[in-house]
């Protein structure tokens, strides 16, 4: 029972992470599962691309359909439809995203055709994401293929575009890779790297989007060992989520953790957690008001064996971390990664450092507090493991990603500064003191926090990343996008007019993200938030 209360509990929770949308349309659009679209698409003129911007333009084999729209205007995912049908006796689902066979352009910023005709695959992607008039899209190559040079020009099938939606500067995402690129790189680790593009789908404008690569085992993305289909080996590599929509996977990519039977984590406020601690999960109390988050797997996996075997692996691996930081103990695995035990023959940080990456840890701990993002309890925390020949056998943090409602489009840290990441959180709703149900925190961040030599480890990576001007080039990248794209963030707006018409998201922002009504504020706003922030964190961590 307690698993059906959490994943019913879990969507609730992110509806409001919608802004509650259901609420705030009227009785037709409930009954259908649509937000309405700001423009009749059939009424929207056939373009060409445009310069000063690359475009990729997506004709799906339909194309001379009436209905050949509807896979991007009408579907959403169905773990979100199915939820809204529970609440609403009239709600008619709609359907969920399927692949639509395609074929795609590439333009460059003179509007001249770079590749042409490339088959795939295209379809909606995301959670509620899936919800808005403007859905962000997967593209799926028949073949490898570099796209407009992203990656120093690394070939793969699988790619994204982001329609940040709710960011009304739009460079979000873009700002946040960017800086992740800076941090996690120099540590030889992946984070996806982007570009602001147009879209056409079917000769229709749908906007400005971001593309992006797809979070994936991919020897040019999260450098893995990617078995061979159907081996039953446990010496492969995992790659994971930490993820509040775990439940919706089949079992066989999807785990519970324990976390040291619960034990509290001190909460990381730069005042040594003002006599607070929080539990890394939900109780077993049905009346806990907190919901669930386990762990996705996300790498192919053929056995039960490789789930039981990875499960159990990230599971101690935490234990390790706890108990080196909280009872000064050194935990080690057996040969075979299978039971931990006790040891006086290294140091704590010993111990943790046989079994985590700790570098990468930090990096993940720098660009989440940096960006303040709201869902830092809730998903999108990627780490991975690698039992391969060569692999390292450490859990590694890789691949940030999702950052629209970070960097001060809702109320978390809203004038730049204080800590976050590691720190108790409020649910999406606004926890505890700001109307919501409860307050949480991310264990895997929280855990080492307290540890001296690991805080130095954050101060080095910080000003080494600072003194290299990884934080000023991505302010620098602000003004310069707003100013080099403007033509095409008017276009979009006029396209979609989210930024004056935003009901559908509007609870969900900051006072400050409210205000903003053209792009250029919204640009601003960013950019004076960021630098805040900066100046915080290096007031922090800057040696």
């Amino acid at each position: 029972m307690k698993r059906l209360i959490s994943a019913a509990a879990a969507v609730m929770i992110v509806l409001t992470m919608a802004g509650c949308s259901l609420g705030k349309t009227d009785d037709k659009e409930k009954r259908s599962g649509k937000n309405g679209d700001a423009v009749n698409v059939q009424d929207l003129p056939e373009i060409e691309p445009a310069k000063g911007i690359a475009t990729i333009s997506i004709v799906t084999d339909d194309a001379g359909a009436e209905d050949s729209l509807d896979f991007i205007t009408e579907t959403v995912s169905s773990h979100i439809s199915e939820m809204q049908a529970s609440w609403y006796d009239d709600y008619v689902i709609p359907p969920e995203p399927v692949y639509k066979e395609c074929s795609i352009t590439l333009y460059d910023e003179n509007a001249k055709a770079v590749s042409e005709g490339l088959r795939g695959n295209v379809k909606v992607r995301g959670n509620w994401t899936t919800t808005y008039d403007k859905k962000p899209l997967r593209i799926k190559f028949d073949e490898k293929q570099s796209v407009l040079g992203l990656n120093d020009g690394a070939e793969t099938k699988n790619w994204l575009l982001l329609a940040s939606y709710k960011d009304g500067s739009m460079l979000r995402d873009k700002a946040s890779l960017q800086m992740a690129r800076g941090i996690f790189e120099k540590d030889g680790l992946y984070a996806s790297d982007t570009q602001l593009v147009d879209v056409i789908v079917n000769g229709k404008y749908w906007g400005v989007y971001l593309l992006a690569e797809y979070q994936q085992v991919n020897p040019d993305r999260v450098d893995i060992t990617d078995p061979e289909k159907d081996y039953q080996g446990t010496d492969i590599g995992y790659f994971m989520e930490f993820d509040g929509y775990f439940f919706n996977e089949d079992d066989l990519h999807q785990f519970r953790m324990d976390y040291n039977k619960n034990a509290p984590l001190t909460p990381y406020d730069g005042n040594d957690g003002s006599g607070r601690t929080m539990a890394a999960r939900c109780s077993d109390d049905p009346e806990d008001p907190r919901d669930e988050v386990g762990m996705t797997i996300h790498s192919n996996i053929y056995s039960v064996a490789q789930h039981d075997f990875i499960a159990n692996y990230t599971n101690n691996v935490y234990n390790i971390m706890y108990r080196a930081a909280y009872d000064d103990e050194a935990w080690v695995f057996d040969d075979d990664y299978k039971t931990i035990s006790m040891t006086d023959k290294i140091t704590p940080r010993e111990a943790v450092e046989k079994v985590v990456n700790v570098d990468s840890l930090a990096d993940m701990y720098i660009i989440s507090e940096l960006t303040c993002d709201a869902d830092i309890y809730w998903s999108s925390f990627y780490m991975d493991a690698d039992f391969g020949e060569c692999g390292d056998k450490k859990l590694t943090f890789e691949a940030p990603w999702d950052f629209d409602s970070g960097l001060g489009n809702k109320d978390r840290c809203a004038d730049g500064t204080g800590y976050y990441a590691a720190n108790i959180v409020p649910d999406a709703n606004g926890g505890v003191d700001g109307g919501g149900e409860y307050d949480s925190i991310n264990p895997w961040l929280a855990v080492l926090m307290y540890e001296d030599w690991f805080r130095d480890i954050i101060k080095e990576k910080w000003t080494a990343a600072y003194d290299a001007g990884v934080f000023t080039e991505a302010l620098d990248t602000i003004e310069s996008d707003k100013t080099k794209y403007k033509d095409a963030f008017e276009r979009n707006y006029e396209r979609w007019d989210n930024l004056v018409h935003n009901e559908i998201f509007a609870n969900e922002l900051s006072s400050r993200a409210k205000e903003c009504k053209t792009h250029e504020e919204a640009a601003d706003y960013l950019h004076e938030w960021l630098s805040a922030r900066v100046e915080f964190m290096n007031g922090e961590w800057g040696k």
